[in-house]
C-alpha cells in the first residue's frame, strides 16, 4: 500500500516510514498540509497530522475529502473528545492520538484500506427516482430538465446524494458544508434544504429525521 505520511516532526516521521516499510507498505512523508493536497492522488491512504507547520490539519483533511477518495487516518497529539468528534466529521476514516502503538497503527491503517471508500469512489452520479445528481460536473437534472442551483445547495445535496439513502446529521452536513459544525449557523442549513426542495420539485426525498439531519431518497 502506498502511504502518504504528513508529519513534520523528523523523529516520529523517520519511525513510522521505518514500521510501514517492515510491513510491506511503500511511506512517501511529506512536511506540509500543501503537499498532501498535490500528491495524495498517487498514494491509496494518507496519514495525517493535524500539527502542520503551514495550514491546519483539520482543514486539509475537509479539502482532501471534498476533491478526493482517499482514505485518511489522523494521528495526532490532539487527543481532547472535541478534536476526535471534528476529525471524524470533517471526513477521517479513523483517528488515533499519540502516541499510539506501531502494530495497532498498522492494523488500523490496514482495516481502513480494506473497507475503502466504495461510494466515494466509484459513485460519480446518483439517481434517485427522476432526480439525478452528477458529482463530477455539479449538474442536477429532474425528469430529465437540468435545475439551476447555488454551489452551496449543491455542496448540500451532494453530501445527502453519496450516502443515498442513510441518515446524515446536521453536524455532519454543515462540518462539510460550511466547514465547521460548531461555527455555521443551524439556520442555514434549514433555508438552504427548503431552496432545494422547491428547486427540485420533490420535497418527499429530502426528508427530515427528526433530531437528528436529512436523509435523501427512503431508507
Amino acid at each position: 500500500m502506498r502511504v502518504l505520511l504528513v508529519e513534520d516532526d523528523d523523529g516520529v516521521a523517520d519511525a513510522l516510514v521505518d514500521v510501514l516499510a517492515a510491513h510491506g507498505h511503500r511511506p512517501t512523508r511529506v512536511t506540509r498540509g500543501a503537499d498532501a493536497l498535490t500528491r495524495h492522488r498517487d498514494h491509496d491512504l494518507v496519514l495525517l497530522d493535524l500539527g502542520l507547520p503551514d495550514a491546519d490539519g483539520l482543514d486539509v483533511l475537509r479539502k482532501l475529502r471534498r476533491i478526493g477518495p482517499v482514505p485518511v487516518v489522523v494521528l495526532t497529539a490532539r487527543g481532547e473528545e472535541r478534536m476526535v468528534v471534528r476529525g471524524l466529521r470533517s471526513g477521517a476514516d479513523d483517528y488515533l492520538v499519540k502516541p499510539v502503538r506501531m502494530a495497532e497503527l498498522v492494523a488500523r491503517i490496514e482495516a481502513v484500506a480494506r473497507r475503502g471508500r466504495p461510494l466515494a469512489a466509484d459513485a460519480e452520479e446518483v439517481q434517485v427516482d427522476d432526480v439525478q445528481v452528477d458529482l463530477r460536473t455539479r449538474r442536477v437534472r429532474v425528469a430529465g430538465h437540468d435545475v439551476e442551483l447555488t454551489p452551496k445547495e449543491f455542496d448540500v445535496l451532494a453530501v445527502l446524494a453519496r450516502e443515498a439513502g442513510s441518515a446524515v446529521s446536521r453536524q455532519r452536513l454543515m462540518d462539510e458544508v460550511w466547514g465547521d459544525a460548531y461555527l455555521a449557523v443551524s439556520r442555514s442549513l434549514d433555508v438552504h434544504i427548503a431552496q432545494l426542495r422547491a428547486k427540485l420539485g420533490r420535497p418527499e426525498l429530502l426528508v427530515t429525521i427528526r433530531g437528528f439531519g436529512y436523509r435523501f431518497g427512503e431508507s
